[in-house]
């Protein structure tokens, strides 16, 4: 059958007199002329505006050839060219998730998943399993769990917050430590919290808070920067940790491409980490594109922020420009800056994770040294923080010097400070599943009119000149970008119902933050984004049309392949 298709396709060619669509001119750089991958038969969507939509694409080289019908294509192809009938799926340009952590989702892999847990009581029983099958000594580690989406609270809940005795009952020779949904907190046993050390529990870590019951004990619950203190599976060998690196980092990148993805903004990684990737991008074993921020502090960077430097090594697969801050905490764990008290809890605003004048410290640096930066703010103390330190450091008129810097989130923001993106061109990296995944119990937080004013405004940003880019922050929530695109589009909560729908991002908008826009946000819109001759051959395959089927429909959204450079990094099986 492929070889029939290939024949009519040559045939095809010689009927065809015009140039083909998008075709390089003699005054563009050159192009191969023969075709690795030829997808026919689709709706491919290429947001590339001398050619839109097309039914054929070519690929060639990594890079993407021509745009058009399978006649105006035919004559790329050969013996030695790839032909995939997409019959009638959707192709886009490759889906580039703009935040999450690499690192987690290599680890989610090997930990205990606890995102789709119901009630503390599976918790532990999971943990228990887990004790049950491992020796003495040996670390119990999971991630995912959120006690706002619980069907009860524990009995001897404090706070809200689940305390440690029921993992010690089933888990008392092992160490466990158990990350909030969010990342922002943990529950860690009393093995855990014996490594710890008792002069370290005496007192709250800078930017951090270890909750303690009426004897001033510890829970077990560590809020922000006290989860550092249980940090402590670490290999002493270096041989051993950089395996464990580079297997982490591996299993990460097949999990998004499964999902579709063809690249992904890393929010922060050390100098160790990046030295894993560059080695598996010059060894030509990275399958995933990855833009990475470097989470070290200042006084590790300053100075090695040049040699760290990296545009698109191995091939494109690796670039490192950008450096990570945090100005606050979580929402969930009400560690998000805000500008009033939390409706459900009077007495705190929520804490910055570092001082204004730190953030400046550290914006000299990225701008010195012509790195993004990147800042985590989700509460809107935090984001007008962040954006008063950006116009201190880069002036009023900082958007004509397109820096691009960012702000992680932007989760919530007073209504003053939207227009701001726009005034600054600060980049607002945002993540819309975080609305239906919070929303049910956001106006609890903050109250209804914080809510409706300021949560995921991605409309109200657009709508006053700012470049939204989106994203899932996983492993926070699954790395899935389909859940993703329907978030933003619908805003559909559990119940059906729509966290102020008047927010919503049109398919288009919502599609272009996953491809255009993400690569704007990160320097890229030369190579990526779009299906545009001369870009990376990256292409997400869909197993329906999500821009144009109706809306019941968009749950059941399949991602049948990934094209990482032309190349097949994924399929559905069965297709």
């Amino acid at each position: 059958m492929r070889n029939l298709m290939l024949i009519a396709f040559l045939s095809l060619a010689g009927a065809c007199a015009s140039r083909p669509a998008n075709t390089p001119t003699p005054s563009a750089p050159a192009l191969p002329t023969h075709a690795d991958l030829l997808l026919t038969n689709g709706r491919i969507i290429t947001l590339d505006e001398a050619r839109p939509e097309a039914r054929a694409l070519a690929i060639g080289g990594g890079v993407v050839i021509a745009v058009g019908n399978e006649a105006e294509l035919a004559h790329f192809a050969d013996e030695h060219t790839q032909v995939i009938d997409l019959h009638g799926a959707l192709a886009v340009p490759g889906l580039i998730d703009s935040h999450a952590h690499l690192w987690g989702i290599g680890a989610m892999q090997r930990e205990l998943d606890l995102r789709d847990t119901k009630s503390w009581e599976e918790i532990v029983e999971r943990v228990a399993h887990a004790a049950n099958s491992r020796p003495n000594g040996e670390w119990i580690l999971g991630r995912g769990w959120h006690q706002e989406k619980w069907d009860h609270v524990p009995d001897d809940a404090l706070e809200g917050w689940p305390v440690k005795a029921a993992l010690d009952r089933v888990a008392p020779h092992n160490p466990v430590v158990l990350r909030h949904a969010s990342g922002h907190a943990a529950i860690a046993n009393s093995k855990a919290l014996e490594l710890a050390g008792a002069a370290s529990l005496s007192t709250d870590p800078p930017g951090g808070r270890i909750l303690r019951d009426a004897h001033g004990e510890p829970t077990g619950v560590l809020n922000e920067a006290a989860q550092a203190l249980v940090d402590g599976e670490h290999e002493a060998d270096p041989a051993r940790r950089r395996a464990l690196l580079r297997e982490e980092a591996l299993l990460a990148a097949q999990e998004c491409l499964s999902k579709g993805l063809t690249s992904l903004v890393d929010a922060g990684s050390t100098l160790e980490q990046v030295s894993v990737l560059r080695e598996l991008a010059q060894t030509g074993e990275l399958p995933l594109r990855l833009w990475v921020m470097l989470g070290e502090p200042d006084e590790v960077l300053r100075g090695k922020l040049e040699a760290q430097r990296t545009i698109g090594a191995g091939g494109g697969f690796l670039t490192v420009r950008a450096i990570k801050r945090y100005m606050d905490g979580a929402l969930g764990s009400r560690g998000a800056w805000m500008l009033a008290p939390y409706s459900d809890a009077p007495t705190t605003s929520g804490l910055p994770s570092t001082s204004p004048e730190a953030l400046r410290q550290s914006a000299e640096l990225a701008r010195r040294a012509g790195f993004q930066l990147c800042v985590h703010a989700i509460g809107d103390r935090a984001n007008r923080e962040v954006l008063d330190t950006y116009e201190r450091v880069l002036g009023p008129r900082a958007k004509e010097k397109d820096l691009r810097w960012r702000v992680e989130h932007a989760q919530h923001i007073d209504s003053m400070d939207i227009p701001r993106f726009g005034q600054l061109g600060v980049i607002a990296s945002m993540q819309g599943i975080h609305c239906v995944s919070d929303g049910p119990w956001v106006p609890q937080r903050i109250g209804a009119e914080r809510a409706r004013s300021g949560a995921y405004v991605w409309r109200s940003l657009l709508d006053t000149g700012a470049v939204v880019c989106n994203g899932t922050d996983a492993p926070v929530e699954d790395v899935d970008p389909l859940p993703c695109f329907r978030a933003s589009v619908t805003r559909k909560l559990p119940d059906g119902t729509s966290f102020y729908p008047e927010q919503r991002m049109s398919r288009l908008e919502a599609l272009k933050s996953y491809t255009l826009w993400a690569a704007y946000a990160a320097f890229e819109e030369d190579v990526k984004g779009s299906l545009a001759p001369g870009k990376y051959g990256d292409v997400t395959v869909i197993d329906r049309d999500v821009l144009r089927i109706p809306e019941v429909e968009l749950a059941g959204a399949r991602v049948l392949m990934t094209i990482v450079g032309g190349k097949v990094a994924w399929k559905r099986e069965g297709h």
